[in-house]
């Protein structure tokens, strides 16, 4: 425990070095609040990261269709794949038991839709009632599509907040008929999209309905999946490949495409995605951890160096310590105490100011892919400790040498 004396002799020992002490405490303090903000940092990247995959379903495969890049049994390559409900139903039938949500879907780019004297060149999707869930869309006046459309062949849509907004104004919506490519449907739903407007400019229907409407047979543009959730990353991982590999060898056979063409099955593997962005965030939270630790070294290399300058000019004064009988512990004791104070005030002085700019600038600063910097304290409180730590090993070989300083030889320093 510190006595007042005790504080004194420190308060006098700094007061000698003001300058010196002062930019040692800056460059701790200095140190521990780029750590803190670069750790927060780190955290409003991860968070931003997480929220772009919360704009789709966690897990989502797409599955599509391309031209053919390789010579197989006789077709020549450059041929263009066309998926068909038949091939939507393989994989279903195949992995029923791993599949969580499902859904083909067939694409139209720039449909004409509109109602009354208002029209827009909107995308139009063929989709099934799982389609919802999969976009992670949500309803917002009325209904999604469901299974009695599919079956009955119902001309009825589902309108993206941006297609109400610009065929309707302040009008309801539901219930009322608008032109889909000059065929009539029944807007049965208004829905949002977190992903944003682009989303929002979309009209679903049944994928039955767009198919016989438009002509289409039984075409499709491709088709969607999302697997039952395993207990972990790794697992839904090794999961998500199995079915990939799989769905791309059951459509290889059926259309007669060379295994080795990568080119004419796409897919899209949200969850290899984000093991992509997971490992690339790590990899920046773990520079971030870096730059800090090597500012905060260099913060107590400071603290080491004062406290050399401070146990030679204080020589003399050691030495009549121990001429007075001082033990080597009391004299480690003394130096030890002046550097840990030194790196308990700065550090805090730094960790409170990064905590409180995050607190209060964090929120302000919203992108994409950043947001909501923050640091839990206990990691921030663990890292001043940390600092308290290293101050106090800085300090200890000064201290260390002091205490081995004869009395005569400290006696004579001038």
């Amino acid at each position: 425990m510190f006595n007042i004396e005790r504080w004194q002799e420190i308060f006098e020992a700094i007061s000698k070095n003001r300058l010196r002490t002062f930019l040692t405490g800056i460059s701790v303090a200095s140190g521990i609040f780029i750590l803190v903000i670069l750790l927060g940092a780190g955290k409003g990247l991860q968070n931003g990261i997480e929220k772009q995959f919360e704009n789709d379903a966690k897990g989502i495969i797409e599955v599509w269709s391309n031209t053919t890049t390789k010579e197989y049994k006789g077709m020549n390559p450059g041929r263009e794949i066309q998926l068909r409900n038949s091939d939507y139903d393989l994989p279903v039938k195949k992995f029923n038991e791993e599949i969580d949500k499902k859904s083909p879907v067939r694409n139209t780019w720039g449909g004409i839709v509109s109602y009354g004297k208002e029209s827009g060149n909107y995308q139009f999707r063929g989709i099934s009632p799982d389609y919802l869930s999969l976009e992670n869309a949500t309803i917002i006046n009325g209904r999604f599509i469901n299974s009695n459309d599919m079956i009955n062949n119902e001309k009825v849509v589902a309108i993206g907040l941006k297609v109400k907004q610009d065929l309707f104004k302040d009008k309801d919506p539901i219930g009322k008929e608008i032109l889909v490519n000059n065929i009539n449907f029944k807007v049965v739903g208004v829905f949002t999209d977190p992903s944003g407007e682009r989303e929002e400019s979309r009209v679903y229907m049944p994928m039955t309905t767009n198919q016989r409407a438009f002509g289409a047979g039984d075409k499709i543009s491709g088709m969607q999946f999302v697997l039952n959730k395993k207990a972990n990353y790794d697992e839904a991982l090794a999961q998500s490949k199995r079915f990939t590999e799989g769905v791309k060898t059951l459509l290889k056979s059926k259309n007669i495409i060379a295994p080795d063409d990568e080119n004419a099955i796409g897919v899209y593997n949200s969850v290899e995605e984000a093991k992509q962005f997971y490992d690339l965030n790590l990899y920046i939270r773990l520079f971030f951890w870096w730059v800090g630790i090597c500012t905060i070294i260099a913060g107590v290399v400071g603290v080491s160096n004062i406290m050399l300058i401070i146990v030679k000019e204080r020589t003399k004064e050691i030495g009549i310590r121990k001429a007075l009988g001082a033990s080597p512990f009391s004299i480690i004791s003394m130096i030890l105490h002046e550097s840990i104070f030194i790196t308990t005030i700065a550090g805090f002085t730094g960790l409170l100011a990064s905590l409180l700019l995050l607190e209060f600038v964090g929120p302000m600063v919203q992108s994409e892919y950043f947001r909501n910097p923050e640091v839990d304290f206990s990691v921030a409180l663990t890292t001043l400790v940390l600092l308290v730590f290293a101050g106090a090993m800085a300090g200890f070989f000064p201290a260390y040498r002091a205490a081995k300083i004869k009395p005569i030889v400290a006696l004579r320093d001038e």
